[in-house]
């Protein structure tokens, strides 16, 4: 075994104390905002929160948590979040791999169709218009459907399609699949890297959309959990809570930011590590493969 050199060495420590610095200057934020969230009002506005809550206080956890109407928006935003994001990798699946196919004839049309859409819409007021007619209002078809495939999604799997080898689903066709037995027995157990990768980004992107939600649901029943917690701050920045006391409502009004940002977080920070592997592989596509 080569024994590693002096600079080498240095090179290695130096490293290492570049990206400590780098994680701690990362985590730093995060580590705040939780101890905002656990902190009395009076430290807050004084600037006395760091690292450590200071006056711990769950006044405005225990608002939030005591209201009926959270409970319901938290499952309204879980419910939209898996139906679109389950309806967006259908749709973004089955596009890419059409794409992927280098004889189809159209490819091209098809392509440029998906990338016109990345720098030309048709707008807030015709999407509405659009929505509205179809009677898709105050259901979870609304936030769904209008952003079912993201086209940078979209480009990214197929990329990832375009490198399978031809010579597997070429097999599988000798052996009698179709085209949706090639995809589904063939080459979606090839792509989870992929896969999770997109399942990620759909997620966390319906997770915490909020203006879809705002725009197109008439009755706070069917909102999600966004939009609650985005009242609840207007509400409390406001001085509209009128069903709290002034002490309460100061120590809201000074920490719901924090719980907002905690609240909406922390189910995506718990799910990440499950799907993080599979996430590495994903974002590697464009790199350099020698």
């Amino acid at each position: 075994m080569v024994k590693p050199s002096r600079s080498y060495r240095v090179f290695q420590g130096v490293n290492g104390v570049i990206l400590t610095i780098v994680v701690l200057v990362t985590l730093y934020p995060f580590v705040n905002i939780l101890a905002r969230s656990f902190s009395g009002e009076r430290q807050i506005r004084a600037g006395e929160v760091t690292l450590l809550p200071k006056g711990f206080n769950l006044t405005t956890y225990e608002i939030v948590f005591q209201d009926s109407m959270f409970w319901r928006n938290y499952g309204n935003t879980v419910l939209y979040t898996v139906v679109a994001t389950a309806v967006a990798m259908v749709l973004t699946t089955c596009y890419a791999y059409v794409l992927s196919k280098k004889h189809l004839k159209g490819r091209g049309v098809l392509v440029g169709i998906a990338v016109f859409t990345m720098f030309f819409t048709g707008g807030l007021i015709p999407n509405y218009i659009l929505v509205t007619s179809l009677g898709l209002k105050n259901s979870v078809w609304a936030i769904a459907l209008p952003n079912a495939i993201s086209v940078f999604n979209l480009l990214v799997m197929k990329a990832f399609f375009e490198n399978l080898p031809t010579e597997l689903e070429e097999a599988a066709q000798i052996d009698g699949l179709n085209t949706y037995g090639v995809l589904l027995r063939i080459v979606l157990p090839l792509s989870k890297a992929v896969v999770a990768t997109m399942v990620l980004f759909y997620s966390v992107s319906f997770w915490n959309s909020w203006f879809s939600a705002f725009l197109y649901m008439d009755r706070t029943d069917l909102m999600p959990v966004t939009v609650y917690l985005r009242n609840l701050i207007q509400g409390a920045t406001g001085g509209g809570n009128a069903g709290a006391g002034t002490e309460q409502l100061s120590q809201v009004g000074a920490n719901i930011q924090a719980v907002t940002i905690v609240l909406t977080a922390l189910p995506i920070l718990c799910v990440y590590p499950f799907v993080q592997r599979y996430f590495v592989s994903g974002v590697m596509l464009g790199a350099v493969k020698g």
